[in-house]
């Protein structure tokens, strides 16, 4: 089973906390933390809870529904309940996933929970892949980025060096290029990309890798290969 959104329901009017209540409940999708008119127990709460979405009202006595998203609106998301539409141009000013119209029914306010679940799953950042195939000697073989030391080109083939291993594939430097991390690997020569995290020294434009091989960064590649060490250093 999913985890449950963990929301808070303000709203000044009984009849609209218990609806807006029932609702929630009826959506199985919803851990309601608090549900009620009290603003300074909903401010605790941000502080010390973790909320995933707040339903607000606009109109309230003690703090609008405005000034409330003002000094929250940094670290999380409101569906704004409201029987005023005037409100909704500067509503959605802050994190506003959605602006319910009162009166609300269950299928509106469904929806306007839907569009936060869509919201939310667009921000989950695609699991990255931590390999390659690659085609020799009519096989594929699956290399782990982490093993990568360095990879040489050679004409019309590349040979990759691992940890474990040197395999020989035809391709060229351009194309697997494409295929790596680029947070992980650099082309530094014509004839070499390197795994970044497998460098143990570097002596001028000479680079000693983890495996004890040398390779030379070229003079087109020099400058871009110092900025990174600089900046790597700081």
């Amino acid at each position: 089973m999913k985890q449950k959104i963990n929301c808070i329901i303000l709203d000044d009017e009984p009849f609209a906390v218990r609806l807006l209540n029932d609702y929630a409940l009826k959506t199985d999708l919803l851990n309601i933390v608090y549900a009620g008119s009290d603003v300074y127990e909903v401010m605790k709460l941000l502080g010390s809870e973790s909320i995933d979405l707040i339903f607000i009202d606009i109109q309230m006595p003690e703090l609008t529904g405005i000034e409330m998203m003002k000094m929250f609106n940094k670290n999380h998301n409101f569906i704004v309940t409201t029987a005023y539409a005037e409100y909704a141009l500067e509503a959605f000013d802050f994190h506003v996933v959605d602006f319910l119209l009162k009166p609300i029914t269950f299928n509106r306010f469904y929806q306007g929970v839907q569009k936060f679940i869509q919201w939310q799953q667009a921000f989950i950042p695609e699991p990255q892949t931590e390999h390659l195939f690659v085609r020799a000697d009519r096989k594929y073989y699956k290399i782990a980025f982490d093993e990568v030391i360095y990879i040489e080109g050679l004409k019309d083939y590349i040979r990759i060096h691992t940890i474990n291993d040197k395999v020989m594939v035809l391709e060229n430097m351009k194309d697997i290029l494409e295929k790596l991390p680029e947070n992980r690997f650099m082309r530094i020569h014509r004839s070499y990309i390197i795994a970044t995290d497998k460098i143990k020294v570097v002596d001028g434009n000479r680079i000693q890798m983890r495996n004890q091989d040398f390779v030379t960064v070229g003079e087109t590649y020099r400058k871009p290969f110092s900025e990174w060490i600089e900046s790597s250093g700081r």
